[in-house]
């Protein structure tokens, strides 16, 4: 079977997709920081990489047929200082340079990169939007997280020049149990309180995890797919609508909806609540038309899932 070099495969993404890719009999080499890194689990090896230093271990760029690109700095994780955005865009574009690198240096038979992306690349909706939904040729943004898409996308096509085919997956908010933003909407819960940031109406463009490496796979497995890819659910919806969904799910009738005022976001997360208030509705048309199938396109058959678990 093919085997698959997956960065930032130790992230919430990157477990979930490894548990996949053994399921369907990939071999797998996890990129690691950390040398000596390794797994009892059969199927999984770990190689050394040194993004900073631009190294990385030949012989795992020997073995790899394909490469799944997912490290990247958390967007959410710390404040926007001036350091952080510096960390979150480097992180993508100089672990791309690298790979870039490598491919050029190494002899190897990778047959296609997918990366990863975000509709952060996507601006606040517009008329036109809110109708269609964001496709894939919209111009990127030019606030923080669309410059920061559009250089993390730039950096990896380089690739497409030594003949590797490339897959771009633009991923929208990833709902999963065990982590990101799914736990921490689950936190105020817990007291009864449904939180709903600024009016609520801002559309959510979401993906359950599930589907979302499922539709990793499918980019390996198809030859067709090139480019860029919206990575989104097929029915985005307002904040408020899925906070009011999650809490009926959990509580029933017994939470209280309370709004956080912008103003208060503004406060709290500084320019990081520029995108928590945007409403960006975003297509998922074009990753349909290649046969992909959704287990998970609305909120309650993702959310029924989640609870069930």
């Amino acid at each position: 079977m093919s085997t698959v070099l997956i960065t930032g495969g130790t992230g919430m993404i990157g477990k979930h997709l490894m548990k996949m890719l053994l399921d369907k009999g990939y071999e797998i080499i996890v990129m690691s920081r950390k040398s000596g890194a390794g797994s009892q689990e059969s199927g999984i090896s770990f190689a050394n990489w040194d993004i900073k230093n631009q190294t990385i271990d030949a012989s795992a760029i020997a073995k790899a047929d394909y490469i799944i690109h997912l490290a990247g700095a958390s967007v959410a994780e710390k404040r926007w200082t001036a350091k952080r955005k510096k960390e979150i865009v480097d992180s993508r574009t100089q672990s791309s340079a690298l790979i870039v690198k490598a491919l050029k240096e190494i002899p190897n038979h990778v047959k296609a990169v997918i990366s990863t992306s975000a509709i952060g690349w996507y601006g606040a909706d517009t008329k036109d939007s809110l109708r269609n939904g964001f496709n894939e040729d919209a111009e990127a943004d030019t606030e923080f997280l669309g410059t920061t898409c559009k250089l993390w996308e730039k950096s990896i096509e380089p690739v497409e020049a030594l003949n590797k085919r490339l897959v771009k997956l633009r991923v929208g908010i990833v709902l999963s149990n065990t982590g990101g933003a799914l736990v921490e909407f689950k936190k105020p819960l817990k007291t009864g309180l449904a939180t709903v940031f600024g009016n609520g109406k801002q559309i959510v463009s979401w993906i359950h995890i599930e589907d979302l490496c499922r539709m990793f796979i499918h980019a390996i497995e198809h030859e067709e797919m090139k480019g860029a890819y919206n990575a989104v659910a097929t029915f985005p919806l307002k904040n408020k609508e899925l906070m009011i969904a999650l809490a009926k799910k959990i509580r029933g009738q017994f939470f209280i909806p309370v709004f956080i005022p912008a103003f208060v976001l503004r406060i709290i997360l500084g320019e990081m609540s520029i995108e928590i208030l945007k409403s960006a509705s975003v297509n998922n048309h074009k990753i349909k038309s290649t046969g992909f199938n959704f287990l998970y396109p609305s909120i309650d058959s993702a959310l029924d899932e989640f609870i069930k678990k």
